[in-house]
């Protein structure tokens, strides 16, 4: 099979089927209007270390004035969000909170997930995930029909169960990434190779 970007309707189900699997961001956001919004977001990575920086790429919404979908309108209007990464024990909390909700109702409160409260910004974290990282909005760019929002990672949260000798231990972080439409992986089957110098 071959591909012209500019002969097919959408290319998302193959980029989304190929590039797999994908970490998640379980992004909470606080709204001007004080609701906690709570969604994951399946293009999602690390940019930078120095400083350090993490994004993810909404779609965004045809229906809103604004073509935002809530989480980046909230990360717009207050500068801050939380990045909480989803094991295997909180996938279908994360799925639930995937749902689209009428604006003023809390995907918290939907999934019923308990709130833990961040260190240095106001969006609350997801009690019971292992890492998670509090970000000050470091740049928003337009990218075709998605919006990249960059964070800049002000604090870190790691539960002391997911390291060793004081460092985070990959081997204790059973993180689901997502493939494509409904089906997910876990991080269970592993292998290493050394990199050749």
């Amino acid at each position: 099979m071959e591909l012209d970007p500019d002969e097919v309707p959408s290319l998302y189900r193959t980029l989304a089927g190929a590039v797999v699997p994908r970490p998640i961001a379980w992004v909470s956001t606080t709204g001007p209007d004080g609701v906690d919004n709570l969604a994951p977001y399946s293009f999602f990575n690390v940019v930078a270390v120095d400083p350090p920086v993490v994004m993810f790429a909404p779609v965004n919404d045809d229906q809103s004035p604004e073509g935002l979908k809530d989480t980046p309108r909230n990360v717009a209007e207050t500068g801050e969000f939380v990045v909480n990464v989803v094991t295997e024990s909180l996938a279908e909390p994360m799925n639930e909170t995937s749902a689209t909700l009428p604006a003023g109702e809390s995907e918290f409160d939907r999934a019923d997930l308990e709130r833990a409260e961040s260190r240095t910004v106001a969006p609350p974290r997801v009690a019971g995930t292992p890492v998670a990282f509090e970000c000050s909005l470091y740049e928003m760019l337009p990218v075709g029909g998605s919006t990249m929002v960059l964070g800049e990672v002000e604090w870190v949260h790691v539960d002391d169960a997911v390291t060793t000798a004081g460092k985070l231990d990959t081997r204790k972080l059973d993180a689901v990434g997502r493939l494509s439409g409904s089906s997910y992986a876990t991080t269970a089957e592993r292998f290493a190779m050394e990199r050749p110098p």
